[in-house]
């Protein structure tokens, strides 16, 4: 792995620690402070599921899985080593997410979860799941992008084998 991604992992991880340690000292469980009234607020809440607050109270499931893919990810990055470098940045961001909310349940018990977008009434998460999403979705526009570029790839060959047949 260079330099870079684990960079990015770390980067990822210390914000999510951050973030949550300044939600932790600063807040009391379910107390919310506005920063855009009804629309963005930091609200602490403590969540025993998933991404979201998913599947509450199955602790070890979640760590087992993350552990899981955190590993996957990173035997992924070392030994094969995707050409994309957007593709390396995007795993790392999920890696990062992952050990961050690792940190919280391994420590804790629970996730650290702040953000809270009441505008739509959307589930309260934290700077970690932020990454995960983000890079995930980095990760899936990646494969589009590859994806197109073959079929465009295999359109020009078969293109080009139909003309050579044409001339002959």
């Amino acid at each position: 792995m260079t330099v870079i991604l684990i960079a990015v992992i770390a980067a990822v991880i210390g914000l999510d620690q951050l973030t949550k340690w300044l939600t932790v000292v600063n807040l009391a469980e379910y107390e919310s402070f506005p920063l855009w009234q009804d629309v963005l607020h930091f609200t602490y809440v403590k969540n025993t599921g998933m991404a979201f607050g998913m599947l509450k109270d199955h602790r070890w499931v979640f760590m087992v899985f993350s552990t899981i893919a955190i590993v996957a990810l990173i035997v992924y990055l070392l030994c094969f080593r995707p050409e994309s470098r957007w593709m390396q940045v995007s795993m790392a961001m999920i890696i990062g997410g992952g050990i961050g909310n690792m940190i919280d349940r391994i420590f804790l018990g629970y996730v650290v979860d702040f953000i809270d977008f009441t505008l739509i009434n959307f589930a309260v998460f934290n700077v970690a799941d932020s990454f995960v999403c983000i890079g995930a979705g980095i990760m899936i526009l990646c494969l589009v992008l590859d994806l197109i570029k073959e079929i465009k790839l295999e359109k020009a060959q078969k293109a080009e084998e139909k003309s050579d047949v044409d001339v002959e």
